[in-house]
């Protein structure tokens, strides 16, 4: 496995791929790499001829507040997953590589940004929109792999695509969860023993919605409040956002549920911020 740091070295490698007609498959990471990173990986090894994986702690997706210095960096570490899972390449440029330091360029989807997350988080996507736009640009993937767990961010990926004619299929992968239910996520090392848990409430409140919906129930508001019911049981826990929203264009849904239904949360537990949801098809 190769670790590569320039634009011009990688793409001169996927070049040759394609003079021998190989597929490529892409998963972007931000490191911290963990059992949800390397189901993709996977899944774009059984997919593809040949896989890269990013790893690229993006500057430009995180706002004044958050996390960016603290952010897990390990790039030794991150590197041997890739290769254990058979990843061919990394692509692990530094920011000047990526951004120039006049850069005046950006990209904005609006409407599904606007809500969930990107509501709560100003700017992040005009971020997360660029980074891809620049890999996707750089490497020109057949398919790019993309974890169900960030469903707001799979939904503007796949917009992206549409609207900027990109040459790449959005694979979107199912979430991995730890035994008890809760989703693997870079962030849970945040949690301690304690508030690790209070975070199986997320999973609890969404398993319960499932079952509510497999019972009959079709009215979003009674939907929503039997899962905000739910977390608010947890002393830990302080709501983001609790949602019912179409699956295609996350628009809210405020009556009868039906077609392809996302339920999307955010919640609190301590000073970490996790998200879950599940998906439901009518």
């Amino acid at each position: 496995m190769m670790i590569v740091k320039t634009i011009e070295e990688i793409r001169d490698l996927v070049k040759g791929w394609r003079a021998e007609g190989l597929s490529v498959g892409y998963v972007p990471t931000m490191g911290a790499l963990h059992e949800g990173h390397k189901s993709l990986m996977e899944r774009a090894i059984a997919e593809n001829d040949r896989v890269i994986t990013s790893i690229f702690v993006n500057p430009t997706q995180f706002g004044p507040n958050e996390d960016f210095e603290a952010y897990p960096r390990d790039l030794e570490k991150d590197a041997a997953l890739c290769d254990s899972v058979g990843v061919h390449v990394v692509f692990a440029p530094e920011a000047q590589e990526l951004y120039l330091p006049d850069k005046c360029t950006s990209v904005h989807i609006s409407g599904l940004t606007d809500v969930l997350c990107g509501s709560k988080r100003p700017g992040h996507f005009d971020g997360v929109c660029l980074v891809v736009s620049k890999f996707f640009n750089i490497i020109r993937p057949d398919k790019a792999y993309f974890g169900q767990k960030d469903a707001q961010q799979v939904a503007v990926m796949k917009r992206l695509v549409r609207d900027m004619n990109f040459e790449v299929e959005i694979v979107p992968c199912p979430i991995v969860r730890e035994a008890d239910g809760l989703a693997i996520s870079s962030r849970n090392v945040y949690l301690s023993v304690e508030e690790r848990k209070a975070a199986q409430v997320l999973s609890k409140s969404l398993k319960m919605a499932k079952n509510v919906l497999e019972q009959g129930e079709r009215n979003a508001p009674i939907l929503k409040a039997a899962i905000l019911s739910c977390i608010i049981q947890e002393p830990m826990a302080k709501i983001d956002y609790v949602e019912v929203v179409d699956g295609e264009n996350l628009e809210s849904i405020n009556g009868e549920i039906k077609g392809h239904v996302l339920i999307p949360i955010a919640v609190y537990i301590g000073k970490t911020r996790l998200i879950d949801n599940i998906t439901y098809d009518l």
